[in-house]
């Protein structure tokens, strides 16, 4: 027979993160919103690379939430970072501008 606070702690853990993962799809999809304007200060291909980027870092988030594993909370991070970078290269040196 299982002992009940065992099944409440597994339960619990259960519960944490499937949180956890509902936090880091929703992380990624305002990600991606922000992703998708970039067209409004990157050229077109640009735009394309970040796209095709987040798809890549989406799909490694699928992958690590299939697997339970909590580095799926650092997808949406690197998506943010790498928006941002790409972002302030392509206005301070390529010369984007809105």
């Amino acid at each position: 027979m299982h002992d009940s606070s065992q099944a409440l702690r597994h339960g619990g853990s259960h519960l944490l993160y499937v949180v956890v993962a509902a936090f880091a799809a929703v992380a990624q999809l305002v990600a991606g919103y922000f992703y998708l304007v970039s067209g409004l200060a990157a050229p077109v291909w640009a735009v394309a690379l970040l796209l095709v980027w987040w798809l890549v870092l989406t799909y490694i988030g699928v992958r690590l939430a299939l697997h339970r594993s909590y580095w799926l909370l650092l997808v949406p991070v690197v998506a943010v970072a790498t928006w941002i970078g790409a972002m302030w290269v392509g206005g301070a040196v390529l010369g984007w501008s809105a």
